[in-house]
């Protein structure tokens, strides 16, 4: 069993294939009814309405009596109000004051913006998804004909969207799609040599969506080909002028050698996603404890998923370094509050059926769990969906909960090293920056041995603590950093970019 804090009144189930009904605990404790692995029982006899307490936290009220043993999941609680916005605590935590890392380096690629990347890609980015078939097939073409010859050159990527055209480009929020595409072009692991696709009558001209380096004057440019230009007699021209392109890229990039770069230039993004009630005990404390290090060391940490840590503001607004950033954190919360107001929904649907199962009961304690990966440093800014970081330490990127559109939007922010944990196990990976896998149970991480980079599940059985699990995490990444493939890159998952549209809202 589990328990978080000494205040809690309920405990998971640590045992595989879980527990059955009879099984005495150490505490004394009977079980009333076979309670499934990561699920909850009673301590103690809670009473019909009586509050249910995990992480030290009121997650939810009994709709019936639950003496001691009881299984305790979502059809027997009440879920509590969402906490106000108003009032709350701000700048009211202080970070430990822990000594500076400073001996920490990878290897990686120094880029003419400053910013460092840990893969060498080439990027083909799309103003419009018309062009995505067409880019598609010149991708495997140079996969297969132009990649051989570059060694130096990790691979090639298709910056694929559905966005572009068919939309009211000008509408508002119509923004944020735009910059984060922008901005996805910008990330460092692609050294500047982004060349870009377009068709030539889409309502996203590649001057709007990369103003720096198109000026929309007519003629050619080295870094863009449009399909409806006049040099293109057929569709076999339009593939040999990408591969034309792209071969001059290449050629550029495998120039490019890693060299010794401190730490302090990693972009780490973290998520989690096919969560259980694992996750806040095990892989996402363990995040916390890495991203810590990372903090100290000097590096841009950034966690997300506004629909996830809603219930949890009142620990970000206290945790903020100042009280600008505890304004924008409740900024993005409020958009939250107004986005399933305008829409006739609530917050109840954030947590699925496989977080259920996993043993989530709701969305309050999945936000508990899913703030710990955030660590104990405070939160020095907030990034706006689609904007890139411009402040070093702990940020809070805004994102919605779902995995790509989250991972595409930490694309956009700059990371340039992604941690993802998962209790329940989903093969996510993308191929802009190295995922790497952490799983909450090891039974999970035995199964899926080749897709799985951390066994977190060793918290739960005592054979590792969550400082020891931290530590050997950071220390993944800075070898991840500087060139060793993940389980993911090994597959070569790859999923397309998910655009953050929010829409309007009144």
């Amino acid at each position: 069993m589990i328990r978080m804090h000494a205040d809690d009144n309920v405990a998971i189930v640590a045992n595989d294939r879980g527990l059955p009904a009879g099984t005495r605990l150490p505490d004394g404790v009977t079980l009333r009814e076979k309670v499934p692995q990561a699920h909850k029982f009673s301590l103690i006899d809670i009473p019909d309405g009586g509050a249910i307490v995990r992480y030290g936290v009121v997650i939810g009220h009994a709709t019936r009596a639950l003496p001691a043993g009881s299984w305790v999941y979502e059809a027997v609680m009440r879920m509590p109000p969402a906490p106000s916005l108003d009032n709350l605590p701000v700048c009211t935590v202080h970070a430990p004051d822990w000594p500076p890392l400073d001996d920490y380096t990878f290897e990686g690629y120094r880029n003419p913006d400053g910013s460092v990347g840990t893969r060498n890609i080439l990027a083909i980015a799309m103003t419009v998804q018309c062009v995505a078939g067409v880019a598609e097939i010149a991708i495997e073409r140079i996969r297969k004909e132009l990649l051989p010859r570059y060694p130096n050159v990790d691979g090639v990527v298709a910056l694929r969207h559905g966005y572009g055209c068919g939309v009211a480009i000008d509408a508002p929020g119509a923004s944020i799609p735009i910059r984060t595409l922008r901005h996805i072009a910008q990330n460092p692991n692609f050294g500047g040599e982004v060349m870009v696709v377009s068709l030539g009558c889409e309502k996203l001209q590649p001057e709007r969506m990369l103003p720096d380096r198109f000026d929309g004057q007519p003629g050619p440019h080295p870094d863009l080909i449009r399909l409806q230009d006049n040099e293109h007699v057929g569709f076999g021209s339009m593939i040999d002028s990408i591969l034309a392109m792209a071969d001059t890229h290449l050629e550029r990039l495998n120039r490019r050698r890693r060299e010794t770069c401190p730490a302090s230039e990693l972009v780490v993004g973290v998520q989690c996603g096919g969560s259980d009630a694992f996750s806040g005990a095990t892989a996402n404390p363990a995040v916390g404890h890495a991203s810590d290090l990372l903090v100290r060391a000097g590096a841009t940490v950034m966690f997300s998923e506004v629909t996830e840590v809603r219930d949890g503001i009142d620990q970000l607004t206290a945790r903020a370094a100042t009280p600008e950033v505890a304004r924008d954190l409740v900024r993005e919360m409020a958009w939250y509050d107004d986005y399933l107001q305008h829409g006739g929904a609530d917050r109840s649907a954030n947590t699925t059926p496989g977080n259920k199962r996993g043993g989530l009961s709701n969305i309050v304690e999945k936000a508990m769990g899913s703030i710990v990966k955030s660590g104990s440093t405070a939160i020095k800014g907030v990034v706006g969906p689609g904007e890139r970081a411009q402040t070093k330490g702990l940020l809070y990127a805004a994102t919605p909960a779902g995995d790509f559109v989250c991972g595409t939007l930490q694309v956009a922010a700059g990371m340039n090293v992604h941690i993802f944990t998962t209790g329940r196990g989903t093969p996510y990976g993308l191929t802009e920056v190295p995922v790497i896998k952490v799983a909450t149970r090891s039974d999970l991480a035995r199964r899926w041995h080749d897709l799985m980079d951390i066994d977190a599940g060793r918290i739960a059985t005592g054979e590792a603590s969550i400082e020891d699990m931290g530590q050997e995490l950071f220390e993944c990444i800075l070898d991840v950093a500087s060139g060793r493939k993940t389980w993911a890159e090994h597959w070569g998952i790859a999923n397309d970019l998910v655009l953050f549209n929010p829409g309007p809202v009144t």
